[in-house]
């Protein structure tokens, strides 16, 4: 899980900087040949662009630091924590969600932040668990069909 988390974001960070260094000075050189910068809005959205990618960048070399220096060993092997992948039932359908850090939440991809109110609700349940989840929307219901930690997913 370690190394797959490092190599998603070292993964990000090749794309960000090919932006940064190839593509991102093009559109500026662009931009500025159009002429006057203090009304051009494309330059303005390039610097935009650029102070956006340059501060992903940074982020995502900081969390890649962080997860390095993680001690595993604090995460249990058999409750749901950071890493963990959940298969969970909520009525009819069921949900893959894996439990992940604030800034690399994406519900749409079924990455949950241990922080939220769900995955505050899931962390320490284990399979067969029924666990009750307060969000905006109401309070949703979930079962743990299925649960992989960060332990299970390194073997």
């Amino acid at each position: 899980m370690k190394a797959r988390l490092i190599k998603r974001f070292e993964d990000e960070i090749v794309v960000l900087e090919r932006e940064l260094t190839q593509e991102l000075p093009k559109e500026i050189q662009r931009a500025r040949e159009l002429g006057d910068l203090r009304e051009n809005a494309e330059y303005a959205a390039a610097k935009e662009r650029q102070r956006f990618v340059e501060a992903r960048v940074s982020m995502l070399r900081m969390r890649v630091s962080q997860i390095q220096l993680m001690n595993l060993d604090r995460i249990p092997r058999d409750k749901a924590g950071f890493g963990s992948k959940l298969t969970l039932r909520e009525g009819d359908r069921e949900i893959v969600y894996e439990l992940v850090m604030p800034e690399d939440a994406d519900p749409e991809r079924g990455l949950v932040s241990v922080a939220s109110p769900i995955g505050r609700a899931l962390v320490g349940r284990e399979e067969g668990d029924e666990v009750v989840a307060p969000t905006p929307g109401g309070q949703r219901r979930f079962e743990i069909l299925r649960l992989t930690t960060i332990h299970d997913d390194d073997q």
